[in-house]
C-alpha cells in the first residue's frame, strides 16, 4: 500500500501528475460523451470554472505556472492501448461493448482542445470550448487539479511527521464512517468523489477502504482508472450537462419545455436496465414529474441531487403509484452532499420501501475538516459547468436555488417556462 505522507513529502509532480490518464474521468462523463458523439456531434459548447465558496481566493493559493503545467500536462494525455482493451472490452452494467467502435476510435485519437487562463479578483478564470464531445472530457480533470493543488498549498508548509499525523487522522476518521456503515443492512453505496477529492493517491486510498470494510456492501467507483486498476465496477449513468445544454439549443418555450425529456428519449434508445435512471432536478423535480411522458415511470430508479433528499424521495415514491408502479422495486439513488450522519438516516426511512441506494463524494474523498490550522484543508464548492452552447447561455435552477446557475433574465425565464414556484434555499458546503 501507498505510503501517502512519504510521497507527498518527497513530492515531485511528473512521478505523481494531478490527472495521470484521460480515464481518470467520471464514468458518466464517457456514457454522456458517446450518447453526444452520437446525437449532438457539432454543437459547440463553453465550459467554465465556478468557485460558489468565493472566499477562498484560488489565486492567492495556487501558482498561476504550476496550474498552467498540470493543465498542459492532461492535454498532452491519450489514451493507452490497455485503457481502450478494459473499455472495449469490458462488461458494464452488465453489457458488454457498451463503447461502440466509431466511438471508440473517436476516444482513441483525442486530445483535449485548447483552455483559457487568466486571473480575476483573486480567482482564476478558466474556461474551455470547442465541439461538445471534445470539450465536455474537461470538466473533470479540471476540478481535480484545482482542488489538488490548493491541497498541496496547504501540505508543502508541513513536515514529515505532522504529514504522517495528518493522514493517520484521516484514515481513522475514514475508517470509523465505515464501522458505522458497515452496520446497516442491504447497504449499496458507491464512490463519487473523483472530482472534488483530496488527490487521486487518497481516492483511491479510500476505494480501497471501502472494499475491504464494507464487502459487497461497496458497489464501486465512478472513477474509470480506479474502477480499472482494482477490478471493481466502474458506476455513473448521465448528469446535468445534457438538459442544460439541449434546453440552451430550444427555440421555442415549447422545445424549451420538452427538451429535459428528449434528453431521456435520447438515453432510452441507447441504453436499458440500470443505467435508466432520471436525474429530475435541473429545472425542478415537482415541475419534471409533473409534466413526464409514462414510459419514464417504467425505467429503474431515479437520482436525487439537490434539495431536500427526503422530500425529493418521498415525490419520487408518490409519482411511482400514482402510474400503477410499485416503489419497492424502484431504485433511489442519494448523491448530494452526503456524510455518514445523512447516509445513515436516510437509509433508516427507506429502507424496505425502496432500493436504496448511495453515491458518496466530497466527504468520502476529501474530508480533512479541522486537521490542520485555520482549517485550510475544508472542501470546499468548486464546479465547471456549461455555460453556452452555440451562443446561447444555459441555465440550471435546480431544486436549491443557491445551485442555480445562468444568466438573472435567463433565470427569470426558465423559471416562467418551467412553472417553478417557491423553493427553500440551503447551505451549498459541497
Amino acid at each position: 500500500m501507498v505510503d501517502i505522507a512519504t510521497r507527498v513529502y518527497n513530492h515531485k509532480w511528473k512521478i505523481d501528475p494531478i490527472v495521470r490518464s484521460l480515464i481518470d474521468t467520471d464514468f458518466y462523463k464517457l456514457l454522456m460523451c458517446q450518447s453526444i458523439f452520437r446525437n449532438r456531434p457539432d454543437t459547440v459548447v463553453r465550459f467554465q470554472l465556478i468557485n460558489r465558496s468565493t472566499s477562498i481566493r484560488l489565486a492567492d493559493l495556487i501558482d498561476e505556472g504550476e496550474l498552467r503545467e498540470q493543465l498542459d500536462h492532461v492535454r498532452g494525455l491519450r489514451l493507452t492501448r490497455g485503457e481502450s482493451t478494459w473499455l472495449r472490452g469490458n462488461t458494464f452494467y452488465g453489457k458488454r461493448q457498451m463503447f461502440r467502435p466509431d466511438f471508440m476510435e473517436f476516444l482513441e485519437n483525442l486530445r483535449l482542445p485548447p483552455y483559457h487562463l487568466e486571473k480575476r479578483d483573486g480567482q482564476y478564470e478558466l474556461t474551455f470550448e470547442g465541439r461538445w464531445p471534445e470539450v465536455m472530457l474537461w470538466e473533470i480533470p479540471a476540478l481535480a487539479i484545482l482542488m489538488e493543488l490548493r491541497s498541496r498549498a496547504v501540505l508543502e508548509t508541513l513536515g514529515r511527521f505532522e504529514l504522517q499525523v495528518l493522514y493517520a487522522r484521516a484514515m481513522t476518521r475514514l475508517w470509523e464512517k465505515i464501522e458505522v456503515l458497515r452496520t446497516l443492512p442491504d447497504l449499496r453505496i458507491a464512490d463519487f468523489g473523483t472530482r472534488r477529492r483530496h488527490s487521486f493517491l487518497w481516492q483511491d486510498w479510500a476505494v480501497q477502504a471501502m472494499i475491504e470494510g464494507l464487502g459487497e456492501g461497496f458497489t464501486g467507483t465512478s472513477n474509470c482508472l480506479i474502477a480499472m486498476r482494482r477490478d471493481i465496477e466502474a458506476i455513473g449513468t448521465n448528469a446535468h450537462e445534457l438538459p442544460m445544454v439541449y434546453a440552451a439549443l430550444a427555440n421555442t418555450d415549447q422545445e424549451l419545455r420538452q427538451a429535459p425529456y428528449e434528453v431521456l428519449a435520447d438515453w432510452h434508445e441507447e441504453h436499458d436496465g440500470n443505467l435508466r435512471m432520471i436525474l429530475p432536478d435541473t429545472y425542478g423535480t415537482d415541475v419534471f414529474l409533473k409534466g413526464a411522458p409514462d414510459w419514464l415511470a417504467g425505467w429503474t430508479g431515479i437520482r436525487i441531487d439537490s434539495g431536500d433528499p427526503a422530500q425529493g424521495a418521498e415525490t419520487a415514491i408518490r409519482w411511482w403509484q400514482d402510474r400503477g408502479e410499485d416503489p419497492k422495486k424502484k431504485l433511489v439513488i442519494f448523491s448530494d452532499g452526503l456524510d455518514v450522519q445523512k447516509i445513515v438516516e436516510l437509509h433508516h426511512r427507506f429502507h424496505g420501501r425502496v432500493k436504496v441506494s448511495f453515491g458518496w463524494g466530497t466527504l468520502l474523498t476529501n474530508d480533512f475538516r479541522g486537521l490542520v490550522a485555520g482549517d485550510g484543508l475544508a472542501p470546499f464548492s468548486l464546479v465547471c459547468k456549461a455555460v453556452s452552447a452555440n451562443g446561447r447561455p444555459t441555465v440550471k435552477l435546480s431544486d436549491n436555488p443557491a445551485k442555480a446557475t445562468g444568466p438573472v433574465d435567463e433565470i427569470a425565464r426558465y423559471r416562467r417556462v418551467f412553472g417553478v414556484g417557491q423553493q427553500s434555499r440551503m447551505d451549498v458546503v459541497v
